[in-house]
């Protein structure tokens, strides 16, 4: 039997050789028996499904990882990755915004953009490093100027493709058109605490787009925000966005940075948020590693060039997109949960917690700035970081 790998699924050489699938989002690890088999899959003449063991090629014919059929589009390069690998993209087209949302980190939004050529090449060189998924967001990424050429120039990538919106522009025209896998929208409460950040009739615009791009057949998720306004709203957003199917839904809580500094009423203590991180459901987040806190596989490129550990460290960038990302990445030191201050107090969850969103915890000056939540780890359901630093999820 002649096996071919098929055409959304792709090798990728991270800290382990991998085969990702884009549509799934499901990264697979492999052994080098494994992976050399899906290596001639994954050439013009495919695989020999007779040489390997039987339950494993099952297995790859039911995760949909290989079939009968020849992809026809070309392959990129397998090589090794940098260590840690930089798995997770931000990439800020733009800082132009059709909202003034009093929570956003960003602050007031500006007229920057990230030229296409620069685009280009920084997608080149994330597909090159073995990258996995990009974070096309804002401001409010569909008002870049040339959006549509950026939109054309996705299909080439062997990655997976988020754009992050907050819904009032996308149409079911622009839907069509979309070369992206995913579409993650910002939904803030529901219809009172929603439009209380974003404006009034914003819910049921955004609500109305969730819908369509559903219907569409992409994945969607949704972010939201904790503030004063959404509290008691977070029971019903719960029960639309399981009744409607939505892949994931983050809840962040805020952090005293842009906006949001100058609307003291919408803030919420660490103490009163905490517990509503309980709420959201689904895998699509981006964590750190074993031993390491949040942010080991992400970096972030900012609408004027600048790379940063995360768009929260905007101030702090490692370098410029003239520098390239892999030399930018080579700056970044990762964070070893084992030299936090947490870690001497021999804290049983800090494997789950990973020490926090380190922006959040340095703007507060306190590794545990959640502390008295009443919050039990098990509640959190082993998955929800109490400080991580989502600054993706807020647009």
């Amino acid at each position: 039997m002649t096996c071919y790998l098929s055409p959304h699924c792709v090798l990728k050489w991270l800290e382990t050789p991998s085969v990702y699938d884009l549509f799934a989002d499901e990264l697979y690890e492999l052994d080098r028996e494994a992976f050399s088999f899906l290596q001639a899959c994954a050439a013009p003449g495919g695989g020999d499904g007779s040489a390997v063991d039987k339950a494993f090629l099952d297995y790859c014919i039911g995760e949909g990882i290989i079939g009968a059929v020849p992809c026809r589009r070309e392959r990129p390069p397998v090589r090794p990755s940098p260590a840690p690998s930089l798995r997770y993209l931000e990439l800020q087209i733009t800082d132009r915004c059709n909202l003034q949302c009093g929570h956003c980190y960003i602050g007031r939004s500006g007229d920057r953009e990230l030229p296409l050529d620069a685009l280009t090449r920084v997608l080149d060189e994330f597909e090159t490093v073995q990258g996995l998924r990009l974070l096309i967001t804002g401001g409010e990424p569909l008002l870049h100027r040339r959006f549509d050429d950026i939109n054309r120039l996705l299909p080439r990538y062997a990655f997976r493709k988020v754009l992050f919106t907050n819904g009032l522009l996308l149409d079911r025209a622009r839907m069509r058109g979309l070369a992206v896998e995913e579409v993650q929208f910002s939904v803030d409460g529901m219809e009172q605490g929603h439009d209380a950040l974003r404006g009034q009739g914003a819910y049921r615009k955004v609500m109305r787009a969730v819908e369509e791009t559903l219907a569409e057949g992409f994945s969607v998720s949704v972010a939201t925000m904790v503030h004063r306004g959404n509290l008691h709203e977070f029971d019903a957003m719960e029960a639309r966005f399981t009744a409607l199917g939505i892949k994931d839904w983050t809840v962040d809580a805020p952090c005293a940075a842009g906006s949001l500094k100058e609307h003291s009423l919408l803030q919420v203590s660490p103490r009163e948020a905490g517990r509503y991180l309980n709420y959201g459901f689904g895998a699509g987040l981006h964590g750190g590693g074993e031993g390491f806190a949040c942010g080991l596989h992400l970096l972030s490129v900012l609408a004027d060039g600048r790379i940063a550990k995360c768009a929260f460290y905007a101030d702090a960038p490692l370098g410029t997109l003239a520098e390239g990302l892999q030399e930018c990445w080579s700056r970044l030191v990762p964070v070893k949960l084992a030299d936090l201050e947490c870690a001497a107090l021999s804290c049983a969850v800090i494997e789950q917690c990973r020490g926090g969103c380190r922006y959040r915890a340095a703007v507060t000056g306190s590794e545990d700035s959640y502390a008295g939540t009443g919050e039990r780890p098990d509640a959190l359901s082993m998955r929800r970081d109490l400080y991580r630093c989502h600054a993706y999820d807020i647009i």
